[in-house]
């Protein structure tokens, strides 16, 4: 490559901008000498910050909202318990299943993870109602600060929450996203792949599955080989707002994994999928103990851990197929960090021009 081009592959550092000018480090440091907890003047916990319509200030749906910290849910808040992982990210009554598919997504690759989430956080050890988040907006990374006030009906958290009753992680990223989109409202109805990009600053790729390539399975598996993120979504062509087999319309799950299986001599594509609700599995071939599993040996099944009552699923590629409509992609750049040697595309900047090739068409 000539003089006139840089590579810029590799480049990352944690520098990244204050959202509103909110230095995380300062607020806390002044919330711990004055002993007072957080509260967040920029996204209050007020009625503007839960929507402005569905859940506006006269909704039924917000009738009864109470905004409370996680000491007051629970005894032993924790922001993370034994590392965050796709089933700790559960739906709540917002309509935001394709955030929760991106949020489940992104648990795959710590490094990924890490870069959105400080895990150092706590409601222990310098505990002052502060947590923040890098998120990607407007081609930069940006660091969301919020009070940990979190709305709830009836002692219970009103939107995202974790299977395990005491972990809060899911719901603070959450309510950093309503934050940087103005309201929690702002972000029912869309797609996971915006949620990726902005987890990551990665660069999408989209395919409709009735005119999808030959090799798209191998593009999938590839891709999540690399540390990419994957969802999928039915669309809706009937009134019922679910398949005879419990697959959800207009509504996005995460792609987490692409295996092949030899079963009587032949061998079979198997997707893992999961539902964001934590429930309604996919009840046809290779669901939980469907009787394919029969010809799997015990060792593959422990290995492919299919029996999980977790809302999340195996099922052929071949039916994939047939039930859903497109498959969506987010492969990491190299500003984005990765655990996977294979996790990155190429970045190099020519004469102002920026090109991106994934670095397995390279090899």
């Amino acid at each position: 490559m000539s003089a006139a081009a840089s590579a810029l592959g590799g480049v990352w550092t944690r520098a990244s901008v204050k959202y509103l000018d909110q230095d995380f480090e300062v607020l806390r440091s002044r919330c711990l000498r004055s002993g007072q907890l957080f509260c967040d003047p920029a996204f209050p916990a007020a009625p503007e910050s839960l929507g402005f319509n569905e859940l506006g200030p006269n909704s039924p749906k917000t009738a009864g909202v109470q905004w409370i910290r996680p000491g007051e849910l629970c005894q032993n808040p924790q922001f993370i318990v034994d590392g965050a992982t796709r089933t700790d990210v559960c739906q709540g009554s917002l309509g935001d299943c394709w955030l929760m598919a991106a949020i489940a997504s992104l648990t795959l690759d710590r490094d990924v993870l890490a870069r959105v989430i400080y895990p150092e956080q706590s409601f222990t050890e310098n505990y002052a109602g502060i947590f923040h988040f890098q998120l990607w907006q407007y081609g930069q990374w940006v660091d969301v600060v919020v009070d940990d006030r979190l709305p709830t009906i009836n002692g219970e958290l009103l939107f995202v929450h974790s299977e395990d009753g005491n972990e809060f992680w899911t719901a603070l990223l959450e309510k950093a996203y309503a934050k940087v989109n103005s309201s929690y409202e702002s972000l029912k109805g869309g797609s996971a792949i915006e949620g990726f990009e902005d987890f990551t600053g990665g660069i999408s790729e989209r395919y409709q599955l009735s005119n999808a390539p030959a090799n798209l399975f191998k593009i999938m598996k590839q891709a999540l080989r690399r540390g990419a993120l994957l969802s999928t979504a039915i669309a809706v062509s009937t009134k019922a707002k679910e398949t005879k087999e419990q697959l959800v319309k207009r509504h996005a799950y995460s792609i987490t994994a692409a295996e092949e299986v030899q079963v009587g001599g032949r061998c079979v594509q198997l997707l893992r999928l999961r539902n964001p609700w934590g429930h309604k599995e996919w009840s046809g071939a290779w669901s939980d103990e469907s009787r394919e599993w029969s010809k799997v040996s015990p060792e593959v099944k422990d290995q492919l851990n299919y029996c999980a009552d977790d809302g999340e699923f195996w099922m052929s590629y071949t039916d994939f197929k047939v039930e859903y409509s497109k498959v969506e992609i987010c492969n990491l750049i190299p500003e984005t960090p990765s655990n996977n040697s294979l996790g990155h595309w190429d970045l190099w900047q020519f004469e102002g021009i920026k090109m991106i090739l994934s670095n397995t068409l390279l090899q």
